[in-house]
């Protein structure tokens, strides 16, 4: 399998946010000898703010392998945001509709043809209160098993710092200057789980397998232990609806 090219459009993108990254963010990239040099590969991220793309996306650049991520569809609909992400070929995702199907088909399709695709496996910002990684959906283990490509996890720290997931005021703390710390591991190991069938207990227990990898990078990067059980947010809010329901009925 060949490596994409970075091409016109993903340099472009660099010119563009490059300085002020440069500008406003210090970093500590460790890693990235674990990124594949060819063949098409999956990253796995922890998601806590809304600058991720950058952090991760200047990191990964830097590496000479540029990454395909799934987008909100909304985006591609945004004046000159629309025009670089699908010149830079990143996949739509439309969420609630029959072209879901298609997002993941299309990041199949680009792993097999020997590129990168990103997945930020928690669908959303972390709602965990201390930002560790919460429990993740299934689609990078069935992409995973589906391809048989190297799995990479990647943990950030330090955008959040900068712009807090779902703050209140969501005010941008540029100053003092943040280091975006990002760390990519060696690939993770699914080896036992490519000859069974995949069902939903091995879509969860591989999930879990690949955020336990993320998991120990971030608590690596930030000096201490996550929570032993990953904040789920299914879990919360069924809690949320039984609370409340209970409380209508009084």
């Amino acid at each position: 399998m060949s490596r994409r090219r970075i091409g016109f459009w993903y340099r472009l993108a660099a010119v563009i946010a490059k300085p002020p990254l440069v500008v406003l963010f210090k970093r500590d990239w460790r890693g990235m000898e674990n990124i594949p040099a060819d063949g098409g590969f999956i990253t796995a991220i922890n998601h806590n703010s809304y600058l991720d793309m950058f952090s991760y996306g200047h990191f990964q650049y830097n590496t000479g392998r540029v990454p395909r991520f799934l987008a909100k569809a909304a985006l591609f609909k945004a004046p000159g945001v629309g025009i670089l992400l699908r010149g830079t070929g990143q996949i739509p995702v439309y969420r609630e509709s029959t072209n879901a199907v298609g997002a993941f088909r299309a990041a199949v399709d680009a792993v097999e043809r020997g590129e990168c695709v990103a997945f930020y496996p928690e669908g959303t910002l972390t709602r965990d209160p201390k930002q560790w990684p919460m429990t993740a959906k299934t689609g990078v283990a069935r992409a995973a098993l589906l391809t048989r490509a190297p799995v990479i996890p990647v943990a950030q720290w330090g955008a959040n710092l900068a712009m807090p997931p779902y703050a209140k005021e969501k005010k941008v703390r540029f100053f003092p200057r943040k280091t975006l710390q990002v760390k990519a591991g060696p690939a993770v190991d699914l080896d036992r789980f490519y000859d069974k069938e995949p069902t939903p207990e091995v879509l969860k227990e591989v999930t879990e397998v690949i955020m336990a990898a993320i998991t120990s990078l971030l608590e690596e990067l930030r000096g201490e232990k996550a929570p032993e059980k990953p904040y789920d947010l299914r879990q919360v809010r069924a809690q949320q609806r039984r609370k409340a329901a209970g409380e209508g009925t009084k």
